[in-house]
């Protein structure tokens, strides 16, 4: 039996009682009288949490499900099909659903209001012990619905065994799960916030720094490094909106489509629904309990967003290097070398860069599980949670220590200045000079593409080529050409929408100053 002390008058009836603050007011019941609560109390096991650990191992209970059977099963299929282990993070999303469960079971006359005060009571004392580590978990009782009910069952008796009224484990599940991916799909998506707010304040400590943009990994056009900041800023904000519109099609209740069939008593779901703050219940009991739909797509969002995280890792692992020397990241942000006292690593950006790949993993192994699988529901789907919970344990914790290394990097402005004048980064903007003086683009494209040939030859910049062997290569250059020539000029000339010029980034920067009330 499970493990619980007794509890003293003192202790158990100085917490009020309450509800899930998802339960509606006027699903809402009455306190226990106490008289009654005493006799839900004093109905615990008198066993210490020591004592019950030895009850554990001497023996096993009957099953919940076990009355056709004659036999327990062997010890090697129970350790093999145990999901408790795992699944017991998922309490708060349990206990929540069977309170919604009860009051509704009540108000539909399926059971007693003094049942549903026993049982809405001895949740709330089961809840309390899991969080102060009170609760023993039990192998032998599967799962987290399962330890939770029997437990319940020891400390208040009959009134527990109504509770699985007109639900089975296969609808249970799926609340909990879905509760449960919608509360961390609001922690993932705050902390996206939280990064998008740390580059977007080092973009404000950056302003006017030109640095050189890439393509193929070779120079292309220079940008300013504000610009090129709010790109993450900006697919951050698309994994966000990926979360937001998975959070809209997910929250929809499953609670009361039982095995897959339904059932043929009185049940109300659109009351456990709202009491629970879903949209709606299900429409269809089959697809309710086979679906995992959102648990796919949270994890393909959260992949997603992983790959964003290492693209952002791999650009600063590459400028902290030598070879670069863009950024130099804080001792608080980065490691050392066992054996190269000189060695200073980024070591946290190239370990988000490689838990992306466990992110992406956690995806394709539930793709797989779910691949091949007839409806309803199958034992197969207990497989569905760990990918779950070790996707946004990861996820969450990418996305912090790339906040934390974002806030703690300094761009070094004199090794960058002196790195840009490399790689002809002005000759677009040269050909957009021909362009306006009326010669075609491809026709300019092939004479800054001579120019260039000629700058290689001489080992000069493009800017340094005299007006008179421009002229060489085209009559068309005139003295104003050199107002288009250097970095800095070639930034300003920048005007279309959304491009790096210096209006133009401005006007991002306020944007999103504004949307994430940057103050």
């Amino acid at each position: 039996m499970e493990s619980l002390a007794i509890c003293t008058t003192a202790s158990f009836f100085s917490r009020p009682f309450r509800l899930s603050n998802h339960v509606s007011a006027k699903h809402r019941v009455p306190s226990l009288g106490f008289e009654r609560a005493l006799k839900v109390c004093c109905a615990a096991e008198t066993m210490s949490a020591s004592q019950g650990d030895r009850v554990a191992e001497k023996g096993k209970e009957a099953k919940l499900w076990g009355g056709r059977f004659e036999e327990s099963v062997t010890d090697a299929v129970e350790r093999f099909t145990e999901s408790i282990s795992y699944d017991k993070q998922l309490y708060k999303q349990d206990i929540m659903g069977s309170r919604a469960h009860a009051s509704m079971l009540a108000k539909q006359g399926l059971m007693s209001t003094s049942d549903r005060d026993s049982i809405l009571q001895g949740l709330d004392e089961i809840e309390r012990r899991i969080e102060d580590g009170q609760f023993v978990w039990r192998t032998d009782r599967e799962d987290v619905h399962m330890n939770i009910e029997a437990a319940l069952t020891d400390m208040i008796g009959e009134p527990a065994k109504k509770l699985h009224t007109a639900r089975s484990r296969n609808d249970q599940v799926l609340t909990d799960f879905r509760l449960w991916c919608r509360d961390a799909i609001d922690k993932v998506v705050v902390r996206i916030k939280h990064l998008q707010i740390a580059l977007v304040t080092l973009a404000l400590k950056n302003d006017g720094l030109i640095v050189p943009g890439y393509t193929h990994l070779q120079r292309a056009q220079p940008v300013l490094l504000q610009h090129l900041l709010l790109a993450f800023v900006e697919q951050l904000e698309r994994d966000a909106s990926r979360l937001q519109d998975c959070r809209v099609r997910l929250n929809f209740c499953p609670l009361g489509a039982c095995a897959l069939a339904g059932t043929g008593l009185p049940i109300d779901r659109f009351m456990t629904s709202d009491a629970l703050a879903f949209t709606s219940p299900m429409r269809n009991s089959i697809d309710a309990v086979s679906d995992r739909d959102f648990v796919l797509e949270f994890l393909s969002a959260n992949a997603i967003t992983a790959i964003h995280l290492s693209r952002l890792g791999e650009e600063w692992v590459l400028w902290a290097s030598e070879e670069f020397g863009f950024i130099t990241p804080s001792d608080s942000v980065s490691t050392g070398s066992s054996i190269m006292p000189q060695k200073k690593n980024p070591d946290p950006m190239e370990l988000v860069r490689g838990k992306s790949a466990r992110v992406i993993g956690d995806l394709v192994t539930l793709l797989t599980l779910c691949k091949g699988l007839p409806l309803a529901y199958n034992r197969d789907l207990q497989e569905d949670k760990e990918p779950a919970f070790d996707s946004v344990k990861t996820i969450l914790g990418m996305l912090e220590v790339s906040a934390e290394f974002a806030q703690n990097i300094t761009f070094n402005r004199e090794r960058i200045r002196k790195a840009l004048p490399a790689g002809h980064l002005d000759a677009t903007t040269l050909a957009d000079y021909l362009v306006k003086k009326g010669v075609p683009f491809r026709t300019s494209h092939d004479i800054v593409g001579r120019a260039v040939a000629l700058c290689v030859s001489k080992g000069c910049q493009l800017q340094e080529l005299r007006l008179d062997e421009l002229r060489i290569i085209d009559p068309v250059f005139e003295e104003d050409v050199y107002d288009f020539l250097g970095v800095e000029n070639a930034v300003k000339k920048f005007s279309s929408y959304g491009s790096t010029g210096s209006e133009c980034v401005a006007n991002q920067i306020d944007y999103w100053v504004t949307k994430l009330e940057i103050k």
